[in-house]
């Protein structure tokens, strides 16, 4: 008789996630000891990994990364993702060879990250960001596509002693309680993913910190390519072209227009582009490169919903776009693209978390929203009031209100008789409370 003992079902993923949160008093708490001990304890799998483009900055990571997926699939490439934080379920956050891990997989490696850890304090990036490295490190790929959390040095990704690539995207002001005061501080900490003789390609950041940027990169011994010297992008016909410096001669190439909506998602594919023209080992064609700026989808970043309870609420020919962006270039962002909107009016709905300022947000929207509601994000305990972030719209001199709810906000504006569009914004929380009901 063949012998056998009862072992149990592995635990729900959503029951290990909630057990993991309580390893650590602190929800972010920036080092990297504790992930490099669980790392030891698993066998290392970090260092069991095809080629790693690694992903820092402050706005822009999650797009640049979406068009690196899409165009590398497009060249039949199989390829890992790992990105946070996740709209409506934590598997969004670690892709494998294309698919998103299933609840199967992602307890199992939760689960043994959650034995080995031995109780021991760790933060719940860093435990989860293990349990990624491992999934990764058993299922074969070509690529692994990795992206910060909110730092760069002790970001726990930044465990990668040696990748193909690094990639910095647009740096400004976020997170000043975990990595600095000062724009010089915080571009210091996301230079800390930079790694000598590794290639590090960045969008042009601020002017009065790029001679700092360029020389913290120098310093790291990386060679650099930089937007606007290396390589730039443009409109042009019904779709854009590419500018590029690289190798003895410049050279233009036409594509087609990102499917990802914003002026600014020109300079996010040009950085994607840019990066795989210097990813070693790989050639990746044209016809791959525009198949997947056709084809790259970013969820909550300027989105159009197109069905759901929420919109049955509006009237005919009325819009409902969501953003999940929550500093001053989101909201930057946003103004910039209100141009492009002229044809109808644009009102907001708005929550943000009480670690934000809103009127960062909000300030480069001033003279640019019709109504302007604000609302507590659903569930969220860490919200700002509704009536802490109309405060803030009301100092701008916008035609703000308090709402008790998205939907009692959502009829309060359909009940305008001018045909607009409505954005709602401010937070990926709050973004990911309408997906769930709406996408």
């Amino acid at each position: 008789m063949t012998s056998w003992r009862w072992r149990p079902q592995l635990s729900d993923s959503d029951a290990i996630l909630k057990r993991l949160m309580a390893l650590h008093p602190k929800v972010i708490d920036l080092s990297l000891g504790r992930v490099e001990t669980l790392l030891r304890r698993l066998g290392n799998p970090e260092r069991q990994l095809p080629p790693v483009i690694h992903v820092a900055g402050t706005n822009a990571k999650g797009s640049v990364i979406a068009f690196l997926r899409a165009m590398l699939e497009a060249a039949g490439l199989r390829v890992h993702v790992y990105i946070s934080p996740h709209l409506v379920r934590f598997n969004e956050r670690i892709r494998l060879a294309g698919k998103l891990i299933d609840d199967a997989a992602l307890s199992k490696v939760l689960e043994e990250c959650e034995e080995l850890n031995a109780g021991e304090p760790i933060t719940y990036f860093e435990i989860t960001t293990a349990a990624a490295f491992l999934a990764f490190s058993r299922t074969e790929a070509d690529v692994v596509l990795l992206e910060t959390g909110l730092g760069g040095r002790l970001d726990a990704t930044n465990v990668i002693d040696n990748p193909a690539l690094t990639i910095i995207t647009p740096v400004s002001m976020d997170h000043q309680q975990f990595l600095g005061d000062t724009l010089k501080e915080i571009i210091a900490e996301k230079v800390g993913i930079v790694k000598p003789g590794v290639p590090c390609l960045s969008a042009k950041q601020e002017r009065r910190e790029e001679k700092n940027f360029c020389k913290l990169v120098e310093q790291a011994g990386a060679p650099l390519a930089i937007e606007g010297k290396d390589w730039s992008v443009r409109k042009a016909g019904n779709g854009m072209a590419f500018d590029s410096n690289m190798g003895a001669t410049k050279t233009s190439r036409d594509f087609p227009t990102p499917a990802l909506r914003g002026a600014h998602q020109l300079r996010n594919a040009g950085l994607a582009i840019a990066a795989l023209e210097r990813l070693p080992g790989f050639d990746i064609p044209d016809s791959a490169i525009a198949l997947g700026l056709q084809s790259a989808q970013w969820p909550a970043r300027l989105q159009r919903l197109t069905s759901g309870p929420l919109i049955d609420k509006l009237p005919d020919g009325w819009e409902l776009w969501l953003d999940g962006g929550h500093n001053g270039a989101a909201g930057k962002m946003i103004s910039k693209h209100a141009r492009t909107w002229r044809d109808k009016p644009l009102h907001m709905i708005f929550g943000m978390l009480n670690s934000k300022a809103p009127g960062e947000f909000l300030s480069p929207l001033e003279g640019r929203l019709g109504l302007f509601r604000g609302i507590a994000i659903p569930g969220e305990e860490n919200t700002l009031s509704a009536q802490e972030v109309t405060s803030e719209a009301l100092n701008l001199r916008m035609d703000g209100a308090v709402a008790d709810s998205v939907e009692a906000a959502l009829d309060d504006i359909a009940g305008q008789k001018e045909e607009a569009r409505v954005i709602i914004a401010g937070s990926l929380y709050l973004a990911g409370t309408i997906l769930k009901e709406n996408a």
